[in-house]
């Protein structure tokens, strides 16, 4: 559904600057945060923050298993050293 919103300019501004930053768009934005508001309405339960997405694109690195924590440190323990 489309609709007209009114923003101050300073409000906007940082809406899209705080969008672009999280790759994400200005629709999508705003979405997130009138969920937020209506989850939370009522409540004195702070908002989690997003998570961060990370578009690498390669999968994961070969050998890994994500259901082995013993491996996953024993593989970035290796990346330091």
């Amino acid at each position: 559904m489309r609709t007209t919103i009114r923003l101050e300019d300073h409000l906007l501004r940082e809406a899209k600057a705080q969008a672009a930053r999280a790759g994400r768009s200005l629709n999508d934005f705003i979405e997130e945060a009138v969920r937020a508001a209506l989850y939370n309405a009522g409540s004195n339960q702070p908002v989690p923050p997003p998570l961060p997405l990370f578009r690498g694109g390669r999968g994961l690195r070969a050998g890994v298993d994500l259901d082995n924590n013993a491996a996953l440190l024993e593989l970035m323990d290796d990346d330091r050293s």
